[in-house]
């Protein structure tokens, strides 16, 4: 007991910028930066292939086993479980500093109804836009055709994809934002400097289904960057991401086909 509150009362431990540079890079190498290489070479390919942009698809939740429902579902499980541990990670590093974990960046329950009325609202202001962007780029060339689910037509079908949104949203507003800016800001990073990083990195991720899906997401990037430093709470901007992402992979599975205005392959 007496450890517990000597080890509760010691400052939090100041870490080396040496030290916070590799840990950046270690944290992005394992999660989103590694997720930017990746969609820099499918874009590459896209561009090299003889078919335009957008008759070529981007496919976001896809079938790890077809033909065998409870093996997919394992692995989409799997799936989001996994890409889920760089979160972790953060959190405990930021514990270990003795900044409170993920509360330090409003990533808890303390504020439920708020966080939730502010992400439903924000998430209905770019979701339109969002679409609208996305459907002028993919006319226009600049953008691939982007599927959001071609899962088989099985029982976990929406669940998955629910849960797939969320990790999602988890995954990129705690890195690219809460814990990004925070580190940025440690090394001596100007606001400006660290919401143009934060903002490219997230448009850089999404080189994969096109220009559009760069130049949107980076936009996205720049007003979550500006809504979290207003608020002070990443807890928000999880809410309107994960609202975005169901929206689009749930709407895909019931309306492609059926509406004439919603891009298919």
């Amino acid at each position: 007991m007496e450890a517990g509150r000597l080890a509760d009362s010691l400052p939090p431990e100041v870490v080396p910028r040496r030290i916070l540079r590799s840990e950046i890079l270690l944290v992005l190498a394992l999660s989103l930066g590694a997720s930017a290489v990746s969609s820099l070479i499918s874009f590459v390919g896209s561009l090299t292939k003889p078919a335009s942009l957008r008759e070529q698809a981007a496919n976001l939740n896809g079938s790890y086993a077809p033909g065998r429902p409870w093996l997919d579902l394992a692995w989409q499980l799997f799936g989001i479980a996994t890409a889920l541990v760089p979160v972790l990670l953060v959190a405990h590093l930021l514990t270990r500093e003795g900044a409170g974990g993920l509360r330090s960046m409003g990533f808890d329950r303390t504020r439920p109804w708020p966080d939730l009325g502010r992400g439903t609202l924000v998430a209905a202001g770019i979701g339109s836009a969002g679409l609208a962007f996305y459907l002028v780029a993919r006319a226009t060339g600049f953008n691939l055709t982007v599927v959001p689910e071609s899962l088989p037509e099985v029982w976990w079908k929406l669940p998955v994809l629910i849960l797939s949104a969320i990790q999602n949203s988890v995954v990129e507003e705690v890195i690219v934002v809460g814990y990004l800016l925070r580190r940025l800001g440690q090394l001596g990073w100007s606001p400006t400097a660290a919401l143009m990083t934060s903002s490219v990195l997230r448009g850089s991720y999404h080189l994969y289904q096109g220009i559009g899906g760069f130049i949107g997401n980076m936009v996205m990037g720049v007003v979550f960057v500006l809504l979290y430093r207003r608020w002070g709470r990443v807890g928000p901007l999880v809410v309107a991401h994960a609202l975005l992402d169901i929206v689009a992979f749930v709407g895909y599975a019931l309306l492609a086909g059926k509406v004439s205005w919603l891009p298919t392959v």
